[in-house]
């Protein structure tokens, strides 16, 4: 029974998209994907205002990196997984775009402070990208840049390598799976920048941490890394 109402509330936020999309309740004229109690009970990390915060300390030793943040934790079946799972696979680029837009107000003092100029999304692979129809990370820089006023450079980074998901391997697997698979194809233009470089979420690292390391090779290119969710055990 529980399962059937799951599965029928599922299918309601299918058929009529005015619904939230984490509690599947109905969207007042001034709400948009996601309702305003749920907004609220969202479980922000608060990363922006944290130096040294613990997705910072995923990448320490492993890769040159400014700062680390993310906008949400991640816990199975928790409002956050509900959001991902929305802007990943119900082909809605726009669930992506008001991610961003959202993100983008949490950042406006961190963009500033840090002199961050322009912002990149992890790129998907040409084959993957077509299969999905959109990429999530670059919607939502999108939304990001939109709202902070700043470059999107997402366009000059490719993924050469169509790899295998990561959703069950060892964090020494995901490494290797995503080796070398990016490439900067216009090296210039991130010359003496500093970059915010976008996820939709991390676990590992292992994705994020292997396209930050082409761009920390270019000349005074400084990256600093963001995602929409962090998937931290002590959550």
């Amino acid at each position: 029974m529980i399962l059937a109402f799951f599965m029928f509330k599922y299918l309601l936020q299918l058929i009529y998209p005015n619904n939230c999309i984490c509690c599947y309740q109905h969207l007042v004229a001034t709400e948009n994907y996601v309702c305003t109690a749920c907004l609220l009970e969202l479980p922000l990390t608060n990363f922006h205002n944290l130096p040294g915060n613990n997705l910072e300390k995923v990448f320490w030793g492993r890769s040159v990196i400014e700062k680390a943040i993310a906008l949400l934790y991640y816990k199975k079946g928790g409002k956050t997984a509900k959001l991902l799972r929305a802007l990943k696979y119900h082909n809605n680029p726009e669930i992506a775009l008001f991610l961003g837009k959202y993100y983008g107000t949490f950042l406006k003092e961190f963009i500033v402070k840090n002199g961050i100029e322009a912002v990149v999304a992890i790129p998907l692979h040409k084959n993957k990208l077509r299969m999905r129809g959109y990429n999530q990370s670059e919607m939502l820089c999108n939304g990001i840049a939109e709202t902070l006023g700043i470059g999107n450079l997402s366009t000059q980074i490719i993924r050469t390598k169509f790899t295998e998901t990561q959703t069950k391997k060892s964090r020494l697997e995901r490494s290797e799976n995503v080796n070398k698979v990016f490439e900067i194809t216009n090296t210039a233009i991130f010359e003496n920048k500093h970059i915010l470089l976008i996820d939709d979420v991390i676990t590992t690292g292992a994705t994020i941490e292997s396209c930050a390391n082409e761009l920390t090779q270019i000349a005074n290119c400084k990256v600093s890394i963001g995602a929409l969710a962090f998937a931290y055990n002590g959550v």
